[in-house]
């Protein structure tokens, strides 16, 4: 078993303003002294190294015995040029309250190396949560991959990528790499759509460089191109005034899902820009994340 260390005081703190003024723990601590007693985490494992740079990943497994549990794949957002796994703790708290597992990964940025690299890492980064359930208790039946903006992209790219596609070349495995569901938040499905045109945004243009074949290397990792019958059902969360990834990119993803009939939904925020959503509409949007897990009967039994 990896070395492993309970969720500590930092987690407290980063969630809470830990006492009230008599003394007390406030509702928010609380909840945070909760979580810190149901899970252990593993932080900073490597799962892979490539342009050598260790990429690496944090485990939060839940000590409930009665597992394997329901596991969260989280990829943070940022442009495939900025964030962190540590910016985008508190991206994965509501699974954990719900008693989920949650695998938060680390990829590399276009400043370590540009495009394909992340998606390469994020599906080596799937192969190593099947190679390592046992040790977790991670269930792989229900596996659920999700993350915000870029992470939304890369949460699509893991889950519906073909292995004739070739981006697993860097962990070569047995494994049939499979999620059981997609929860997308406003993420990139037409990387070629940002490089140039009245979409045109600089992070995508930092991500593929200058290189000659940027267009085939956009469409090599959008996932629009790899729609196809039999995929996981897919939850796509976007504002429809969102102009860091247009809004067109969620409605052309729901119609290609439409057409191959693979279970989808398409919940648009209206006035909705990259998010920085309302306190209203975050609880509307997780209603309807529980809703759809629940459907898909991946919530824990």
């Amino acid at each position: 078993m990896p070395r492993t260390i309970v969720v500590t005081a930092a987690l407290v703190l980063a969630l809470a303003p830990a006492f009230a003024a008599d003394g007390q723990l406030s509702e928010t601590a609380a909840f945070a002294a909760h979580l810190a007693s149901q899970y252990r985490i593993a932080p900073n494992i490597t799962y892979l190294t490539a342009s050598n740079f260790d990429l690496k990943l944090d485990v939060y497994a839940s000590r409930d015995p009665g597992g394997p549990h329901p596991t969260l794949i989280y990829f943070h957002g940022g442009g495939w040029v900025g964030g962190s796994k540590e910016g985008a703790i508190l991206q994965v708290l509501p699974y954990m309250e719900m008693g989920w597992n949650v695998v938060n990964v680390g990829y590399r940025l276009a400043r370590i190396s540009q495009a394909p690299a992340a998606v390469e890492d994020c599906l080596c980064a799937l192969r190593w949560v099947y190679r390592n359930a046992k040790d977790y208790g991670i269930d792989t039946s229900r596996l659920v991959v999700t993350g915000h903006s870029a992470g939304g992209h890369l949460s699509l790219a893991t889950a519906i990528t073909p292995a004739s596609a070739g981006l697993d070349r860097q962990c070569p495995g047995k494994e049939d790499l499979k999620v059981a569901a997609v929860v997308n938040w406003y993420g990139i499905t037409d990387v070629a759509d940002l490089l140039e045109g009245p979409h045109i945004q600089n992070y995508a243009v930092t991500w593929l460089g200058s290189r000659d074949d940027r267009r085939e290397a956009a469409r090599r990792v959008s996932p629009l191109q790899y729609v196809r019958a039999g995929l996981p059902p897919v939850l796509t969360i976007h504002g429809d005034a969102d102009t860091t990834v247009p809004y067109s990119h969620a409605v052309r993803l729901h119609e290609a899902l439409e057409r191959d009939a693979i279970p989808n939904q398409l919940l648009t925020i209206p006035g909705g820009r990259h998010g920085g959503f309302s306190r209203a509409e975050t609880v509307r949007i997780f209603a309807a994340i529980r809703e759809f897990l629940g459907k898909h009967k991946l919530l824990r039994n």
